[in-house]
């Protein structure tokens, strides 16, 4: 195993503080509470924190900044964090108006962000909470976890953050973040395996001419390992999953082509135009795009299609100014 990293006991503390370090808006709050917030505060401002295990960089510190997150919470590499450090990115996000959690659809990080809510309940600070499960590769279900929740959430981040700003109560912010959550979808697949600081090996194997469809940001199992094809393939695989999901016929999409980590840009860009050319077909209009590594997998090689269907609420507040570290627009 070859890794750029001092010790895998320090690899998040060392990670989040290099954020910091280098984006001067954002404060690390230290090591015992691993939370990355902005420097200062919008008084009267609906807070937004989100969070997960780290090794998904640059989701979730790196969308902390205005017109996104105000605080985001890590956890060691691929587990939830507790909740008194999301409680800790609770109280550094609050100005008043309440906190929205946006919470990726796992049941730890269900469990704890819930424990944390009610934590900061105690301390009069009133949260609400949304879950995303934007994989389309795990079946929905009202009786398990069902679908998880991946790249799509950038999109929550990045909506609802917008709203935000504008000065939106509690109530609405929720109302837009539940509005993207019910109209985005992903669907992702692996070429390779990642391998975990603390544990030297990979999770699981593939063999050189095999890949994973539908396969989870965590290496949870896919729908389907076969033999590698083509983008164009691979892309009416991905793309053809989400389609029959919801339909988008004759609608406007925010598309993201979002890389694992390991997967060179010229192969995400040839996989963007693979699928715009999929939907341009189905009268499907690309209204915005983002090709490049947004939610990974530690050095996993792969990537995900999420669609977000929009309108016009939608479109505005996607195109509103933003200016994190991983996202400015």
């Amino acid at each position: 195993m070859k890794k750029l990293i001092n010790s895998p006991g320090t690899v998040v503390t060392e990670m989040l503080s290099g954020l910091a370090k280098a984006n001067p808006k954002l404060c690390y709050l230290g090591t015992d509470v691993e939370v990355i917030c902005r420097k200062e505060k919008e008084n009267g401002k609906v807070g937004l924190v989100s969070g997960g295990g780290s090794g998904h960089e640059p989701a979730h510190a790196g969308y902390v900044g205005k017109g996104m997150l105000d605080a985001a919470v890590a956890g060691n590499v691929f587990a939830s964090p507790s909740p008194d450090r999301i409680l800790e990115g609770i109280k550094a996000a609050d100005s008043g108006s309440g906190v929205l959690l946006i919470v990726k659809n796992y049941s730890g990080d269900v469990m704890n962000f819930q424990m944390a809510a009610e934590l900061a309940e105690l301390e009069d600070i009133r949260t609400e909470q949304v879950i995303v499960k934007d994989d389309v590769a795990v079946a929905d279900s009202t009786f398990s976890t069902g679908r998880r929740g991946i790249a799509g959430t950038v999109f929550v981040h990045k909506i609802a953050g917008a709203a935000a700003e504008t000065g939106a109560p509690l109530e609405e912010i929720k109302r837009v973040a539940e509005k993207v959550i019910a109209n985005v979808r992903t669907m992702g697949m692996a070429m390779t395996p990642c391998i975990l600081p603390g544990v030297g090996k990979a999770g699981f194997t593939l063999a050189d001419d095999e890949v994973e469809i539908g396969m989870g940001i965590h290496g949870e199992p896919g729908i389907n390992r076969e033999k590698i094809s083509s983008a164009e393939d691979i892309a009416k695989k991905l793309t053809g999953k989400i389609l029959e999901d919801i339909d988008y016929s004759e609608s406007e999409v925010a598309v993201l082509v979002n890389g694992l980590g390991g997967t060179p840009l010229m192969e995400l860009y040839v996989m963007f135009n693979e699928v715009e050319k999929i939907l341009s077909s189905k009268g499907i209009q690309v209204y915005k795009s983002f090709v490049g590594n947004y939610m990974t997998s530690l050095e996993m090689a792969g990537c995900s299609i999420t669609l977000l269907k929009l309108d016009e609420e939608l479109k505005v507040l996607l195109d509103a100014p933003a200016d994190a570290p991983a996202f400015k627009c």
